[in-house]
């Protein structure tokens, strides 16, 4: 029963001052029989009315906005959260009944949601190696699983290859990415093998641990279990999600789950930095360390793409 204190900051700074900054907040921790949100503390610069609501998908969703002209904006969350380990479903059901569960599923609301599949230029190469896990040959579990070790095995985890605008087709070809593209690979491969899926946002906690995705946002997936629910999978870790991931929200990708987003009137150029810290012990709270703000990559068409850059980068390798 580990118990986390959670330090998030998002700070954008703009060239000139900007106005009617309008924004969407999702940074409240999930509340359920797995996670206890004991405090919250939320700071935004200007001190603006914040309006929550719950979601579609059941997610807490702030709103504010600024009308004054401001060079800065500063969301700063602070939370405490307790988190309780999830056992592992009974295997009491039959290949053929578990898979018979699902189906019944896929005219059902929520889930048709989650089983809604992309059409991209590499969909026959993902629905070839769907095909060679021999998905009904194992249980929903075990195909889970086996998946997520695919996604782990090959594909790279590279920091600022991409963006949220980078597409999936990119990230198949690219065969890297981070947690987020991770995440949105076994999403359409869960959901390609029937298998209702839907995307995770939150944190992972083991602290200065060796896990992908510490000291920022994390995400993973949730697969419908037959005589479980909803289990996540981290295909960045390799691991079945349990006590040490904190989830903030769930729904059908990352637009729907998007921490923090907004618009402003005013100039394009802009800095977008983000600082995550964990801190715990054995469930005690520690000293709280230093939360240092990284300068996150955001979207400029006069850029140079990374993601070409990277392409160049191979092409010329392979003809050395």
């Amino acid at each position: 029963m580990p118990r986390f204190k959670i330090h998030h900051v998002t700070r954008y700074s703009y060239e000139t001052p900007v106005r009617d900054s309008a924004n969407q907040i999702i940074l409240f921790p999930v509340k359920d029989a797995y996670q206890d949100v004991l405090k919250q503390e939320l700071q935004i610069t200007g001190e603006p009315e914040l309006d929550i609501y719950k979601d579609y998908y059941g997610n807490e969703v702030g709103l504010f906005m600024r009308t004054e002209p401001h060079q800065e904006l500063i969301i700063d969350s602070r939370i405490e959260v307790i988190t309780y380990s999830k056992t592992l479903p009974p295997d009491d059901l039959s290949l053929e009944d578990q898979w018979e569960q699902l189906r019944q599923l896929h005219q059902q609301v929520p889930y048709i949601d989650f089983l809604n599949q992309e059409n991209f230029d590499g969909l026959s190469e993902m629905l070839e190696e769907v095909n060679r896990q021999g998905a009904h040959e194992h249980t929903p579990l075990q195909l889970s699983k086996n998946l997520t070790d695919y996604v782990y095995s090959n594909f790279q985890y590279i920091k600022d290859l991409t963006t949220v605008e980078t597409t999936t087709d990119e990230i198949w070809k690219l065969k890297a990415g981070v947690c987020q593209d991770f995440a949105h690979i076994l999403l359409l491969m869960l959901r390609f093998s029937g298998v209702p899926a839907r995307y995770v946002s939150g944190y992972i906690c083991p602290n200065k641990n060796g896990m992908r995705g510490e000291g920022a946002t994390h995400a993973w997936v949730e697969a419908c279990i037959p005589s479980y629910g909803w289990m996540g999978f981290d295909p960045t870790n390799n691991c079945i999600v349990n006590e040490l991931h904190v989830r903030l929200a769930v729904g059908r990708n990352f637009t729907d789950c998007s921490p923090v987003k907004g618009t402003y009137k005013g100039v394009s150029q802009h800095r977008l930095e983000v600082g995550v810290s964990v801190s715990y012990e054995n469930g005690r709270i520690t000293d709280e360390i230093g939360t240092s703000l990284v300068q996150h990559p955001v979207k400029n068409p006069n850029q140079e793409n990374s993601y070409r850059k990277y392409i160049e980068m191979l092409q010329q390798q392979q003809q050395q």
